[in-house]
């Protein structure tokens, strides 16, 4: 089968989720920036592919800097890199085409946006390196995972204003709580290993400290609706969204993998849910 393709494996196209959480903060941002008018497709269209081609990159990118930590992790060890299934030349190749199709989607989107995601390639390269050395790497992917925000926001206004660092200060506070959940699958193997993440450094106060960071991207986010002139439709989905949310907390068995992948699975979910708020705004 396709998926057991060792390169889709090291891009994680397999594992589509990922896109999912990459792509929901450019297309929100879009979406806002664009006020009361709709989104234009184009640029949807452009973020979407950007999304796959950057995300599939990251992976690689991450992969080849942890070869030698992901065999001593369970959840990890299995993959293409680590398993030696990929040599570390092919997956730089590899890494080297995807950027280069990213940069000719960048330039087609133009503009601002071009500067934000040159500045990001140098937050790709770093975050693989921060969880030897900061007790909150988690942060570092917050600001990586989301420049998409302003480069969306960008694309339509071609500035960076405070309603945009609002909103990418939401998007990084759901990051820092989806993200926490997701690290609490390998908690026990990195303390072994000596990996730092917020899973490890939050122990058993992790549960308060997602909710806190959920809190935050509820408020962020409807302070930017609020800003921009949004109203009551925009703002019943924010009620939605904040249930997700708190279901999210009160659900989550911290201390089994598998719960941890399937809420942290959900926030797909809760992407389109933010997505519909925005749009049903439009349309009332």
């Amino acid at each position: 089968m396709m998926y057991n393709s060792p390169y889709i494996r090291v891009m994680r196209l397999h594992q589509p989720v990922g896109i999912w959480l990459l792509l929901w903060p450019c297309l929100w941002a879009v979406a806002l920036a664009s006020r009361h008018t709709m989104p234009p497709l184009d640029l949807l269209l452009l973020f979407a592919a950007g999304a796959i081609v950057m995300r599939s990159a990251g992976c690689i990118i991450n992969d080849i800097v942890d070869k030698d930590i992901d065999v001593k992790v369970e959840r990890t060890k299995i993959r293409p890199i680590a398993a030696g299934e990929i040599s570390v030349k092919a997956a730089i190749v590899l890494t080297g085409v995807l950027m280069l199709i990213g940069l000719l989607i960048l330039l087609e989107i133009g503009g601002l946006a071009v500067a934000i995601g040159f500045g990001s390639v140098i937050l790709v390269g770093l975050y693989p390196f921060m969880k030897r050395v900061m007790p909150y790497p988690q942060l570092i992917l917050a600001f990586t995972f989301n420049i998409g925000a302003l480069m969306g926001w960008a694309a339509v206004t071609q500035a960076i204003s405070v309603e945009s660092l609002i909103f990418y200060a939401s998007c990084m506070c759901w990051t820092m709580g989806y993200d926490t959940i997701y690290a609490h699958q390998d908690v026990r193997d990195d303390r072994k290993a000596g990996i730092k993440s917020t899973a490890v450094t939050f122990g058993k106060y992790s549960r308060s400290f997602i909710a806190l960071f959920y809190a935050l991207m509820v408020l962020l986010m409807a302070y930017t609706g609020l800003r921009i002139g949004f109203g009551l439709p925009f703002f019943l989905g924010m009620l939605w969204v904040a249930a997700h949310l708190g279901w999210q907390v009160y659900t989550v068995d911290l201390d089994n993998p598998r719960d941890c992948l399937r809420v942290f699975r959900s926030n797909t979910i809760l992407g389109a849910i933010v997505f519909a708020a925005i749009m049903l705004e439009k349309i009332l």
